[in-house]
């Protein structure tokens, strides 16, 4: 029932939570608390942790006939029988071959290498325009954040990126780069934030808070 027990040393109580990303059951504990005491207060709790899961988005495996939501597209996965594993796009359709058993991990693959290509380029605009240098960028799969900026210079996103909205992916790249310029979030970074992207990025971050946690359950199967 709890997948995943926490010793917070600031926690001020028992907390327990649902993670809209994974599923996770969360149980939190004060580092004092005794901890046969929270685990039969969350066994209590199983009714809610039930009913929070049955509001979880549905996974979204990339099987044949899949709708994979790209950018401001929406892609129809089609597999043919043959050998060829390479995966192409021809429109609004993805075309796929090969073993079918390996077909979810081989569009994994693919929109990975689109997300990179794709947020590559818009980085290296939005930081021409901002006069910075942008030393790496990279993806990954995190569930707690779309992007990062290293003082350093490296920037990663998440691939998931690439299934969101253009302009939601647009305002995560002009918040990401506006963090070479300023490694806070205070007032100027907002404002450059916006006039990175030409526009209020508020849309962008409320699309993200609604929407954003159905992404992770794209290419998943339970």
């Amino acid at each position: 029932m709890i997948d995943e027990v926490v010793r917070h040393p600031t926690a001020k109580t028992i907390r327990l939570s649902v993670d809209p990303a994974t599923g996770t059951a969360r149980l939190v504990v004060p580092r004092r608390a005794g901890l046969k005491k929270a685990l039969a207060w969350a066994k209590d709790k199983k009714d809610w942790i039930a009913a929070q899961r049955a509001r979880l988005p549905h996974p979204r495996p990339f099987v044949p006939g899949a709708s994979i939501p790209f950018g401001d597209t929406v892609l129809t996965l089609e597999w043919e029988e043959g050998r060829a594993r390479v995966i192409q796009r021809d429109g609004d359709r993805l075309i796929a071959s090969g073993p079918v058993e390996t077909l979810g991990r081989r569009v994994e693959a693919w929109l990975k290498r689109q997300a990179l290509e794709t947020l590559a380029r818009e980085t290296a605009e939005v930081a021409r325009a901002a006069g910075v240098t942008v030393s790496k960028v990279s993806v990954a799969d995190p569930k707690a954040r779309w992007g990062s900026c290293a003082s350093t210079g490296a920037i990663r996103y998440s691939w998931r990126l690439i299934l969101a909205p253009d302009y939601v992916r647009r305002a995560t790249v002009a918040h990401e780069v506006a963090h070479r310029v300023h490694m806070n979030h205070a007032p100027a970074f907002h404002a450059l934030v916006g006039e990175l992207l030409g526009a209020d990025p508020g849309p962008a971050t409320a699309w993200l808070r609604q929407h954003g946690a159905g992404l992770h359950w794209f290419g998943r199967s339970s």
